[in-house]
């Protein structure tokens, strides 16, 4: 028998290793719990754990909160995958990161990923008008401290979370541009993302921008393209630049409605199955462009890569973020969660773009010449 503490901690370890738990024998005893001898064997590696857990309460110099232990484990389990993409979520956290896709947040308005390349935590982009745009923070720019405290790549959701806050209060971030560090005091705001916008350019040519790929994202798009194409136009550039990415869906929607019949995407999970992401018969038949930069990352990738490998549009721009790899969000029953990589993506043409980005067709550094670019590309197309 085991004291009903060790149980309940095993319990809880438990459910978040397998979500869902089935066949286990649990029987209460007084202030025992009597369990089966093959769940006591599997999970009696934990018992360090427990030890040092009794150590840290009865010796810590402060009073210790057992449900901060328990938090700070389980965040430990998905640390121990060194993957910056996964990571358990406090109830408070999972609420911020629901937020986060819902179009609507208070933050300074940005995106953060880590660069594979250095393992840096990252500004994918900032939101176009937000407090962060506003203040100077640019694309690329490595952020270094918040409010002063040094960080890493291992802690993103908690400089997310920390760089979040109360509407009308400030935050200061350091961050590092051209080998120098930059310091930057922001104020929090209430960000409502509109993620797609649109014009014609050139008299002929559509224009869509798609800023993030949210709950929202595929109604505006398709409020966009409908009123571009009621303007007859006859060519259509797509800026995906400093898109970071958002809901897999959303994105495979929108290709759906560009591309025709073909494979949007597909993945690959641990056991090497795979899941294609397939597109029917409808599209837009005209000649098309795809913005991309540096910003440009994981759904935007996945909208360019169908683009461009169904021989739909070129990409105009600069190499892409590199970030082929596919997250899973799961909500548990006391409101916390997490998320997991469960899966790689792989484009139409069979390319793994995880750490290398999409190479443009047209390499264009100058962010006025991308459009120029894309816009005469357009009208040779058209001719």
């Amino acid at each position: 028998m085991i004291s009903k503490k060790r149980a309940l901690i095993y319990s809880v370890i438990l459910v978040i290793a397998t979500v869902i738990c089935t066949n286990i024998f649990q029987l209460a005893l007084g202030n025992r719990v009597i369990i089966s001898k093959d769940l006591y064997k599997t999970y009696s590696k934990y018992d360090k754990l427990l030890g040092l857990e009794n150590v840290i309460e009865g010796e810590y110099y402060q009073e210790v909160s057992e449900n901060d232990l328990i938090d700070g484990a389980l965040k430990g389990l998905f640390e121990g995958l060194n993957d910056p993409y996964s990571q358990y979520y406090t109830a408070d956290e999972f609420q911020t990161l629901k937020e986060q896709t819902s179009g609507s947040f208070v933050g300074i308005g940005v995106y953060i990923g880590v660069n594979s390349e250095n393992d840096k935590i990252t500004i994918i982009s900032p939101i176009e008008g937000s407090p962060a745009d506003k203040a100077g923070i640019k694309s690329g720019d490595i952020v270094v401290k918040v409010d002063g405290q040094s960080i890493d790549s291992k802690t993103v959701d908690e400089v997310i979370k920390h760089i979040k806050g109360k509407e009308n209060t400030k935050v200061n971030l350091t961050v590092e541009r051209n080998g120098k560090e930059l310091s930057f005091d922001i104020t929090r705001k209430t960000i409502v993302t509109k993620s797609v916008s649109s014009e014609v350019k050139d008299n002929n040519i559509g224009y869509l921008r798609i800023t993030s790929f949210d709950e929202n994202t595929y109604k505006e798009f398709k409020e966009n393209l409908n009123d571009l194409q009621s303007k007859n136009i006859e060519g259509l550039v797509i800026d995906l630049r400093d898109n970071p990415g958002g809901l897999l869906d959303v994105c495979v929607d929108i290709a759906d409605d560009l591309i025709g019949k073909g494979t949007i995407v597909y993945t690959k999970d641990n056991s090497g199955n795979k899941e294609y992401y397939k597109s029917d018969a409808n599209e837009v038949d005209m000649p098309m462009a795809v913005l991309i930069n540096g910003g440009s990352a994981s759904a935007s990738e996945i909208l360019t890569a169908a683009l461009v490998d169904n021989g739909k549009a070129i990409a105009i721009g600069e190499t892409s973020f590199g970030k082929g790899l596919v997250q899973s969000v799961k909500g548990l029953k006391d409101g916390t969660g997490y998320k997991l990589t469960t899966a790689q993506y792989f484009t139409p043409n069979d390319d793994y773009i995880n750490g290398k980005g999409i190479k443009p067709k047209i390499e264009e550094k100058d962010e006025n010449e991308q459009l120029k670019s894309a816009l005469e590309y357009i009208k040779q197309e058209i001719k």
